[in-house]
Formats: C-alpha cells, sequence, structure tokens
C-alpha cells in the first residue's frame, strides 16, 4: 500500500479536521509525506491552512473546486491548539456576544497569550489575524 493510500485511510478514520504534517511522519520520510500531502492537494482531498497545517476539503458548490469542510473560524482555534498556542475569541467577538457592543465583528480574529506568534494560517486569501492579551 502506497503512502498516499496510507494517509488517505488515516484521513477517513480520525474524526479532526486539521492535521500536523508530523502526524503523517509514521507513514515514511519527511520527503515520501509531503509529495503524498501534496498529492492528496491535488486530488482534492487536502487543502492547505499553513505552513505543515492542513485540513480535510470538500468540492465547492460554486466553482466545484476543494474547500476546507469547515468555516475557518472553527478550524484555526483546532490547529493552534495541535500547535500548543492557547486560543480564546476575541475583544470585540466577545462584547458582541455579551450585548456591550453592536459592532458586528468582522475578520477572523483570535486571542492568544502573550507570546507572538508569527503563523500565519488561513485559505484562499482570507487570513486570521491574532490579538495579544
Amino acid at each position: 500500500m502506497s503512502i498516499v493510500d496510507r494517509i488517505k485511510r488515516s484521513l477517513a478514520n480520525r474524526n479532526a479536521d486539521v492535521f500536523l504534517r508530523a502526524d503523517f511522519m509514521p507513514f515514511g520520510s519527511q520527503a515520501q509525506v509531503g509529495r503524498a500531502l501534496t498529492e492528496l492537494q491535488n486530488k482534492g482531498a487536502l487543502v492547505k491552512l499553513g505552513v505543515g497545517v492542513y485540513a480535510k476539503a470538500k468540492p465547492s458548490v460554486l466553482s466545484g473546486k476543494p474547500i476546507p469542510i469547515r468555516p475557518l473560524e472553527v478550524l484555526v482555534p483546532e490547529a493552534l491548539k495541535k500547535l500548543g498556542i492557547q486560543v480564546e475569541e476575541s475583544r470585540q467577538t466577545r462584547e458582541y456576544n455579551s450585548g456591550i457592543s453592536t459592532q458586528v465583528p468582522t475578520g477572523v480574529v483570535f486571542r492568544v497569550g502573550k507570546r507572538r506568534i508569527q503563523r500565519k494560517l488561513g485559505f484562499n486569501g482570507k487570513l486570521v489575524q491574532y490579538e495579544r492579551v
């Protein structure tokens, strides 16, 4: 069984929607896993959210191109938790949900700890922004 088939079967058996490249390292060398993930991206089974971060994909109803199966607002916190970063909702989202503000938050913003995060996560030009505590 090829590495692509093994990774595909592993994706089908997992409940998670976000995966790190390190999750697939037991299947082969770094180069082999990289080629297999690229092939799965080309087939439309995965989409890349950032360097070493992938999500399950489905075809878009409008264009037919692969898109993540869930919105970024759901996938990114899961990815950041896998990377060991604590995530909370942003200040603006919290104020809107509690009724303090009537302004609807736009964009995808998450509140993270005090450390600086340089990792860019997103899809199709829509990048996530970070708000430090």
